[in-house]
């Protein structure tokens, strides 16, 4: 036989010596876990050629990931990685990929969001300085999170994605985020097994100690966000024609119900004020054409069904959580602690610091290293973005989020009084949910909530794109 032939021998039979070699590894790796690692290519290879096939399949599949799924069981970060991560590489693959179609249009809003992310990225070297290199190093993973966001929106306002069926996918979106409100739902009436990586949050009754709707978020307070999120389109949507609303009256009912239900069973009480802002200002938007009678019956009727079915389901939850709510002017004025969850001291520790180091507070700490760090003496939650950010980033970093929530509400403005039915929809629907955002961020990291807000940015990426 010649060399050539030999060669081409050789070559023939390497594929199957290689599938062959793949299968055996497979049969004899210890545990399931090393097993499905080794399978993952079946799935991976052709899933990623058909996400890589249209600019916004990647956006889609991440979506879904991130509403329906749950992070992996492997001991990585807080909580585990989690699957939609696949996707997000996919969709990097995706903007190399479509490269030509990229047109980066320059405003305050795009000014704005590369700002903010320059400042996270920044303050890694505050975190190296005053943490380790180890803080650091998942300081880095989070910026990286926080860019999964600013990338989904270039990317669907400037990049491969700005020709994508809006509708469309506001509606499979609308379902998603149903689903998985009802399983969170679901999931607090059983108490199934917490998924890998969660919050401890808890309700203490007297029949036993109850975990928090979160579904197969981290924490109950990303749920009740996202919750809100969709029940201001809702509202959105009743304000509207059939023709200019993404699902019919029957559908926004029906999935209104599950997800106001799962808000109230996450017990988040700064998502529900965030909603109670976000519809005051659709009010205002509305004042001089709303439909009262026809919205008004329709959110009664909405309260009245979750109300009763949480009643039925448990009441004990029930009685708990309508005397909690209706407590919460009282320790306002009386004890602030109570009502804040604990969020004062935190607070305090944090203030006491800034006025101790008034000259480092100009360049911060380093971004989301106060839930690890030592430097302040132990780890602390801010539970408020704005403070946050001060200590973190310093005083550019609270000026760059101040800029930054301007911005979205300058360009969601816009959008409102568009000519384009489509575009004032979204811009509608961004302007009220961000404005209730803005008054959320004073008792929650909500920016920090990576699995959703790519979500936000997507919407408000339809309001302004043209």
């Amino acid at each position: 036989m010649s060399s050539a032939a030999a060669s081409a021998e050789r070559r023939r039979l390497l594929a199957p010596l290689l599938l062959g070699a793949w299968a055996a590894a497979i049969a004899l790796s210890p545990g399931i876990g090393m097993k499905l690692v080794l399978l993952a290519p079946v799935v991976l290879v052709p899933l990623g050629i058909w996400t890589l096939e249209n600019p916004a399949r990647w956006i889609a599949s991440f979506f879904g990931a991130a509403l329906l799924l749950p992070p992996l069981p492997i001991a990585l970060g807080d909580t585990g990685p989690h699957p939609s991560l696949v996707f997000a590489a996919l969709g990097l693959a995706a903007g190399i990929l479509w490269l030509p179609r990229w047109k980066i249009a320059s405003t305050q809003l795009t000014g704005a969001l590369f700002l903010f992310f320059l400042v996270l990225l920044a303050s890694i070297a505050s975190a190296v300085l005053h943490s380790g290199p180890t803080i650091a190093v998942g300081s880095l993973a989070r910026v990286g999170l926080f860019a999964i966001s600013v990338y989904v929106f270039f990317f669907t306002a400037d990049g491969p994605g700005a020709s994508s069926d809006c509708w469309r996918g506001v509606r499979i979106l609308y379902w998603m985020a149903a689903a998985s409100a009802l399983f969170a739902c679901i999931d607090f009436y059983y108490q199934f097994p917490a998924p890998a990586g969660y919050g401890s949050q808890f309700v203490w009754l007297d029949s036993g100690v109850y975990r928090r709707a979160q579904g197969v978020f981290y924490e109950a307070s990303t749920l009740g966000n996202v919750c809100t999120f969709f029940l201001v389109m809702i509202a959105v949507s009743l304000t509207r024609s059939r023709r200019e609303a993404p699902v019919g009256r029957k559908a926004l009912a029906l999935g209104g119900v599950v997800l106001l239900g799962a808000l109230v069973l996450s017990y988040s009480r700064s998502s529900l004020l965030s909603l109670v802002i976000a519809l005051a200002v659709l009010g205002w938007i509305h004042r001089k054409r709303i439909r009262i009678t026809r919205t008004a019956g329709l959110v009664v009727c909405g309260l009245v069904a979750v109300l009763l079915a949480a009643a039925k389901l448990s009441p004990e939850f029930f009685e708990h959580y309508w005397l909690r709510l209706a407590s919460s002017t009282e320790f306002l004025t009386n004890s602030r602690e109570a009502v804040l969850s604990g969020r004062l001291e935190n607070w305090r520790v944090l203030i006491d610091w800034l006025a101790a180091h008034p000259w480092q507070a100009w360049i911060g700490i380093g971004y989301k290293t106060l839930p690890y760090t030592s430097y302040l003496g132990g780890p602390v939650v801010g539970d408020n973005m704005y403070l946050t950010m001060l200590v973190e980033t310093g005083v550019i970093g609270l000026a760059a989020l101040l800029w930054l929530n301007t911005a979205i509400l300058r360009a969601a403005a816009r959008a409102v009084r568009a000519a384009d039915p489509t575009r004032s929809f979204f811009g509608t629907w961004m302007l009220c949910f961000w404005s209730g955002q803005m008054v959320q961020m004073l008792s929650a990291d909500v920016l920090t909530f990576w699995r959703v807000l790519p979500i936000y940015l997507w919407v408000l990426a339809l309001a302004v794109r043209v």
